[in-house]
């Protein structure tokens, strides 16, 4: 079904105000019987033109040579109590640095199984954790705050910290805690070094392997990239921090030859199949990081503080998966690059409509590129 296309601006902050009954507070597949992981609603936007339809419904919506880039971070059991001194806290491990150290964030316990914002600890803080490991603060992440600091973790392995002691991170929008593996997508690698997301690469959760497999027998090809996320706590609207990112070789070729190959048709991504689709905002983050100005993506590994926005636009991705989240900033500037402001405001508009629910168990958004109405009349010169 398609809806009106009308178009209802709505500036930033209206649209951060999501009721709290549309928050989606347990997984899919435990909110009824004989449901999965896909058992989300997929609101399709094209222009200003929004569709609804099932996620199931995905592989009908892609087309072969279609080609779906997906991140391959595993998420991490980021969050561990610890005490300053007398003092319970919650440590959000946030980012591995280079250097052996880890950007944190201490958080307080808020009595309902989930924390808040904390004020901030001077440098030279030090935090007990289980075990018997000490962490201690050394300087803040950025000049922008002293929400996360660079940390050192003395007397005890961050990585058997986090496997022994260490949950999920949720945020009290959630019912309950749940287990690492609802926290993990389909399409999540173990990394050698222990790295990972302190926060699910959400937009890929609802895929399922039996999805997986339909959507490569329709010709749809997979290009995997990796982005280790940070926290991004629901109360800090903050640009991201610089994040850890790799392009494989074998990614960035494949992403150049459907680019190339539909170019070298003559049809542009709203007329074929061939249109690179990333899934979440994530991965944008990591294959924009690997383009160039001439929209060719080169193999890339290391650190990477892009913020794509409408003035610098997207080179290489056509359109977008994406969850709806309580939308800081520099997430809705990545949906305008891709989609522009009138078609964010009105998905936005029709998702609070529709009823759909936010956050990383809640349902998803694609946009696509504007179709051409009459691709067979086109001039073969003519974009």
């Amino acid at each position: 079904m398609t809806v009106s296309t009308g178009v209802c601006p709505l500036g930033p902050r209206k649209r951060g105000e999501v009721p709290a009954e549309l928050s989606a507070r347990v997984p899919a597949e435990q909110r009824g019987p004989g449901l999965g992981r896909d058992a989300v609603r997929l609101m399709v936007s094209r222009g200003t033109e929004v569709a609804h339809h099932a996620f199931s419904e995905l592989p009908g919506l892609l087309r072969a040579g279609d080609l779906l880039v997906v991140n391959t971070s595993p998420t991490l059991a980021a969050a561990v109590d610890g005490r300053i001194g007398h003092a319970r806290v919650v440590v959000h491990f946030s980012t591995r640095g280079d250097d052996g150290r880890w950007a944190v964030e201490l958080r307080e316990p808020d009595g309902r199984g989930t924390t808040r914002a904390r004020a901030g600890s001077p440098a030279g803080t030090e935090v007990s954790l289980p075990g018997g490991g000490r962490l201690l603060l050394e300087e803040p992440l950025s000049a922008r705050g002293e929400r996360l600091w660079w940390a050192r973790v003395a007397g005890a392995d961050v990585r058997e910290v986090l496997g022994g002691h260490g949950r999920p991170i949720r945020y009290s929008y959630t019912e309950r805690d749940q287990p690492l593996s609802a926290y993990q997508t389909v399409f999540a690698l173990p990394s050698p070094d222990g790295a990972g997301s302190a926060e699910m690469p959400s937009a890929a959760r609802p895929f399922t392997a039996r999805l997986v497999a339909e959507l490569v027998s329709r010709g749809v090809w997979f290009a995997p990239v990796t982005l280790h996320t940070g926290v991004s706590s629901a109360e800090a609207h903050e640009p991201p921090y610089p994040e850890r990112f790799s392009v494989p070789e074998a990614s960035a070729r494949l992403i150049n030859q459907v680019r190339t190959r539909r170019e070298g048709l003559h049809a542009p991504p709203r007329a074929e199949g061939g249109r690179v689709i990333a899934v979440g905002t994530t991965a944008v983050r990591a294959v924009e990081s690997a383009a160039g100005p001439d929209g060719v993506v080169r193999a890339a590994e290391g650190w990477t503080d892009l913020v794509v926005t409408p003035e610098r636009g997207v080179r290489a991705v056509d359109g977008l998966l994406t969850g709806l989240h309580e939308p800081e900033a520099s997430h809705l500037l990545m949906l305008e690059a891709v989609a522009g402001r009138a078609a964010v405001d009105r998905a936005y508009e029709e998702a609070l409509r529709a009823l759909y629910l936010w956050h990383e168990f809640g349902d998803v958004h694609l946009i696509l590129p504007v179709e051409n109405p009459h691709p067979e009349h086109c001039d073969g010169n003519k974009k």
